[in-house]
C-alpha cells in the first residue's frame, strides 16, 4: 500500500515538478539570453521596461515636491525682501519728507530775517509751540520771552502780514493774542498811507478768520482785492505792514460807513515761525501849555 500511494503522489506531484524545473530553465535562459545588437542581458532589459514608469512616476513627483520645497524658500525669501524694501521705502520717505520739511523751514526763516531790511526794525525770530483749542486759532504760544527782550503789545509779524501781538510774557515765552481775536485791533488804511483817504480801525471777527475794517467814510471808494496796511496810529503796530486783502464791501454812504471785510495776509492756521519786532512807538509829546503873563498878572 505504501508502494502504491508513494507512486501516485509520484505521478500527482510530477507536473508541479515539471512546471518547476521549466519555470527554472526558463528564468536560467532569461538571465542567460542576451539581446543580438546591444549584447545585454535580456532580463536586465525587461527589468528596465517595467521600472521605467515607475521610475519617471518617482522622478515626475520627485522633481514636483522639490519644486514645491524651493518656490516655498523662494516665497518666504521674496517676502523677506519685500519687507525690506518696504522698510528702506519708508525710511526714503521719511528722509524726503524731512528734507523738505527743513527746505521749507529754511526758507521762511530766511523771508523772516530779510524782514529787518523792510521794517527798519530789530526782530526775534520765533516759533509757535502751542495754539488754543478754538477753530482759527485766536491765540498762540512762542519760545521766546523776555530774556530775548520781548515785552507787552509787541507786534508779531510773518513775511506775509501782521500776525498779533503780545499779550503776556515769562522769561522763555510768550503769548500772543492774533488779529482775528475779536479783542484785537489796528489801525489801518486802504491802499497806501498817504495817498489814501480811506482810514479806519479793524477789528477780530472772531471764528470766521477774518477781520473787519470800520470807520471807512462811505465816500471814499473801496474795492475788493484791495490791500490794507497799517498806519500805525495805533501804538502797536507801526505804519506800513500788511494787513490783507479786501474780500467783502457793502458800500457805504455819506452819512455811513463801508462795512468791510479782510482776509488777513498772514497765513494764521499755518504759523510755524514767526518774528517779534523789538518795536516801542514814539512817545506822544502833551500839547504845550501857554503860561500867563507875570508882568500881566502883577498889575
Amino acid at each position: 500500500m505504501a508502494t502504491i500511494r508513494t507512486q501516485k503522489e509520484i505521478r500527482q506531484r510530477a507536473p508541479i515538478w515539471l512546471t518547476m524545473l521549466l519555470f527554472a530553465n526558463l528564468v536560467i535562459m532569461a538571465v542567460d539570453a542576451r539581446d543580438r545588437e546591444t549584447k545585454q542581458r535580456l532580463i536586465r532589459v525587461w527589468a528596465q521596461a517595467i521600472a521605467a514608469p515607475v521610475q519617471s512616476m518617482s522622478s515626475k513627483v520627485g522633481g514636483a515636491s522639490s519644486n514645491l520645497v524651493r518656490q516655498i524658500v523662494n516665497f518666504r525669501g521674496t517676502a523677506v525682501e519685500n519687507e525690506q524694501l518696504k522698510q528702506q521705502l519708508s525710511q526714503a520717505e521719511l528722509e524726503l519728507r524731512n528734507a523738505r520739511g527743513a527746505a521749507a523751514e529754511n526758507e521762511r526763516l530766511k523771508g523772516l530775517l530779510n524782514l529787518k531790511e523792510k521794517t527798519g526794525y530789530d526782530q526775534v525770530s520765533a516759533r509757535v509751540i502751542a495754539r488754543d483749542s478754538s477753530l482759527w486759532f485766536n491765540t498762540i504760544t512762542i519760545n521766546q520771552g523776555t530774556s530775548s527782550g520781548i515785552s507787552l503789545n509787541m507786534p508779531v509779524i510773518t513775511t506775509d502780514g501782521i500776525v498779533g501781538r503780545i499779550i503776556a510774557v515769562s522769561p522763555l515765552t510768550a503769548q500772543v493774542m492774533l488779529i482775528t481775536d475779536e479783542k484785537a485791533a489796528a489801525g489801518a488804511v486802504v491802499g497806501q498811507l498817504g495817498q489814501s483817504g480811506a482810514l479806519g480801525s479793524v477789528r477780530g471777527l472772531g471764528d470766521a478768520g477774518l477781520v473787519e475794517m470800520r470807520y471807512v467814510s462811505g465816500l471814499e471808494k473801496v474795492e475788493v482785492g484791495d490791500y490794507v496796511l497799517t498806519t500805525g496810529q495805533d501804538g502797536i503796530y507801526p505804519s506800513g505792514l500788511n494787513v490783507g486783502e479786501v474780500v467783502e464791501v457793502k458800500n457805504g454812504t455819506a452819512t455811513q460807513a463801508h462795512q468791510i471785510h479782510i482776509k488777513p495776509g498772514a497765513r494764521l492756521d499755518q504759523l510755524k515761525e514767526v518774528a517779534v519786532l523789538l518795536y516801542r512807538p514814539p512817545k506822544r509829546s502833551a500839547p504845550e501849555q501857554t503860561l500867563p503873563n507875570v508882568d500881566k498878572v502883577k498889575k
